[in-house]
């Protein structure tokens, strides 16, 4: 078998396989060459929401507020110790109570800045899944198109290849016809 038979014969079955997926035989109505409609695709669904961690517990700051005081304790020996460290008491209460109030201002600090913080990432991450879902959005459109586009082709090259066997069909029987006409010549010229 030729190269060009060989050709030919897997042109006729690619032709066949085609067929048999009835991807050739169009609509009476329909023009061969109309690409398909490109739908519209629905948006991807967004994935379910994982559920959230419990919050961390605020450290219980009450038993520390409540213990800025020194007291000297009751009865006769707690009154002589805070006469003679009178100063020592004061200074080291007052201590106390602006450590104690730092703590406080310390805790209320962090609270508002993890709150700013995670508003800031709702924001960042927000932006990010829109910009995420119109990509998604274009890719599905591409998609569409593309599927469209290789129907399309399919069918354009169906065509060519439907084309070029009926123009092989023709020239097999204008062949057969010339083949006929010379036989029924020869019979003539020797009778």
């Amino acid at each position: 078998m030729s190269d060009r038979e060989r050709v030919a014969e897997e042109l006729r079955r690619i032709r066949e396989g085609v067929r048999e997926r009835a991807l050739l035989e169009p609509s009476e109505g329909a023009s061969s060459a109309a690409a398909a409609p490109v739908s519209q695709p629905a948006p991807p669904k967004a994935p379910a929401a994982a559920e959230p961690a419990p919050e961390p517990r605020r450290p219980d700051n009450a038993p520390l507020n409540s213990l800025w005081r020194i007291g000297g304790g009751p009865g006769p020996l707690g009154r002589l110790w805070q006469r003679l460290l009178r100063g020592l008491i004061g200074r080291q209460e007052a201590f106390n109570s602006r450590q104690v109030q730092f703590d406080n201002e310390l805790l209320s600090y962090v609270d508002e800045r993890l709150a700013a913080t995670h508003r800031h990432y709702d924001s960042v991450l927000g932006l990010h899944h829109k910009h995420m879902q119109e990509i998604d959005e274009r890719h599905m459109i591409l998609q569409e198109e593309l599927v469209a586009h290789v129907h399309d082709l399919v069918k354009r090259i169906d065509l060519a290849l439907s084309l070029g066997e009926r123009g092989r069909l023709s020239l097999e029987f204008a062949l057969r016809d010339v083949r006929s006409r010379l036989v029924r010549l020869e019979e003539r010229l020797k009778g």
